[in-house]
């Protein structure tokens, strides 16, 4: 027996899986002290977080090996817990941990295919208009060179954003039952409550305890110093909640997304999403609606509301009820007034932020105007009176990819919900796996919506947030696969 083993055994695996214990043994000693030598070496260059830092990558890469699911886990998790969260050393470049845990589920996945484990991929209608909007990027990046010059920072963040689009692919391949489907949205839900009770935790936290504890994160990359948000930048006025996402409309988006699929999932007959309760259910929505509210994010509350009435609308009518009787009870109780004054302000154009926002517009509308078919390309404006940057996803769009790169935008969306409406008296039916049909495709609904009034679902800043949309994307696709999948 020890002979046939031996013979199967070839190049370095005969000394460790030796018929000879002392051999065996020897091996492994010789193992150990190589090992202690590499980390001894880490630790004196590096220090003890940057071991500890590669210890963690290291055993977190081993179990994404093991199990691609838990790839998709930790992208969930850094983006809602520690979005700009980068390890404390350099290897050309710093890599974020969105990076490290987005390369790896993308990465493992494709070695499934690549190793002959997975024979094909599980593709939805949105493949193809997606892949051309991939297409469409990569086209304006490359003719948008001229008007600046090609960085490592430029191609870098680029890429990422090119990464995190084409997740949305892989997220469908991925979610072929509903099971699968059902656990990404547990753990999304889960991350997100997690965030925002760590932003309603600091918020009332007193103001030198909290920005204390949020410096300290500077060791991963984060800002330091006075770190807390304000309304109009002003300590004067409301504090704005921002959890580990340092900027509270970010954080906003997140949560205005995640509160309406736990909306749908609390408002379903029966409990839809696997593993939590309806008690839990109900904790979460009160979680992220508090935190959503504390972030005083206009633009994420409308995307919210947006969201909210659309299941409103199409299943749940009293939820329309009770969001007006939320609305009256903000505008008319005397300690909710200053986030209603903030509100109204916005309507009104009488603040700074949304005066800016409103120059922002012209701007890029002119910008569009001047380049319209491919626009300008990601490196920069050519033109000195023009700039790149309006705090609205569809102009930014327009602005670095020409009217080309909306249509292709509009194309995957379109297609996105006409294969919804498709199966929409399936999703009815099928009261399970409806709840979170409705609940998907309504937080993509809240995030277009958000897309009016911030740019980060699609800046090259902001890799958690536009991965997090389609992500969003990709469990709505798969949920309208699953459902014709069950019709046929």
């Amino acid at each position: 027996m020890h002979t046939r083993r031996t013979r199967r055994v070839q190049g370095w695996d005969r000394f460790f899986f030796s018929p000879n214990p002392w051999v065996a043994a020897a091996a492994l000693a010789l193992l150990c002290v190589l090992g202690a030598t590499l980390g001894g070496g880490v630790v004196a260059v590096g220090g003890p977080v940057v071991a500890a830092a590669l210890v963690v990558a290291a055993v977190a890469g081993v179990w994404v090996l093991r199990d691609v699911e838990v790839g998709f886990w930790g992208v969930i998790g850094v983006i809602c817990l520690l979005p700009f969260a980068a390890f404390p050393f350099r290897v050309g470049i710093t890599p974020t941990f969105l990076d490290v845990a987005l390369g790896a589920a993308v990465g493992v996945w494709a070695l499934r295919l690549a190793t002959g484990r997975q024979r094909r991929i599980v593709t939805s209608p949105i493949t193809i208009p997606l892949a051309a909007f991939i297409l469409t990027a990569v086209f304006a990046f490359v003719l948008g060179l001229q008007h600046g010059a090609l960085t490592s920072y430029l191609l870098r963040h680029f890429a990422e954003l090119l990464l995190s689009i084409g997740f949305a692919i892989v997220v469908v391949d991925y979610c072929r039952d509903w099971r699968r489907l059902e656990r990404l949205a547990t753990v999304l839900l889960l991350a997100a409550c997690a965030a925002a009770t760590i932003g309603i935790g600091l918020y009332f936290l007193p103001d030198g305890i909290a920005n204390s504890l949020l410096s300290r994160l500077d060791v991963l990359g984060y800002p330091g110093g006075s770190v807390l948000r304000y309304i109009e930048d002003n300590p004067e006025l409301a504090e704005r909640a921002i959890s580990f996402s340092v900027d509270p409309n970010v954080l906003g988006g997140m949560l205005s997304m995640a509160l309406v699929v736990a909306m749908a999932q609390l408002l379903a007959p029966r409990q839809s999403v696997s593993g939590i309760p309806r008690f839990l259910m109900v904790a979460i929505v009160g979680a992220l609606g508090l935190c959503l509210l504390l972030t005083f994010s206009r633009g994420s509350m409308v995307a919210a509301a947006a969201g909210l009435a659309l299941i409103g609308l199409l299943r749940h009518p009293r939820l329309l009820l009770v969001m007006f009787l939320a609305a009256l009870l903000i505008l008319l109780l005397p300690w909710t007034q200053e986030y209603a004054l903030h509100f109204i302000s916005g309507i009104r154009i009488e603040d700074l932020a949304t005066q800016m926002r409103m120059g922002e517009y012209q701007d890029a509308l002119e910008l569009i105007s001047r380049y319209p078919l491919f626009g300008v390309g990601f490196a920069g404006s050519p033109d000195i009176d023009l700039y790149l940057g309006v705090a609205m996803v569809y102009l930014t769009i327009g602005g670095e990819m020409g009217l080309l790169g909306l249509a292709a935008f509009a194309a995957v969306i379109g297609t996105l919900f006409a294969s919804g409406w498709r199966v929409r008296h399936q999703a009815a039916v099928e009261t399970t796996p409806g709840a979170l049909w409705l609940g998907l495709y309504a937080a993509v609904v809240a995030g277009l919506v958000g897309g009016i009034f911030d740019h980060y679902l699609f800046n090259l800043d902001f890799h958690h947030s536009v991965t997090i949309f389609w992500l969003f994307v990709g469990l709505a696709a798969a949920t309208s696969r699953l459902l014709a999948e069950s019709r046929q």
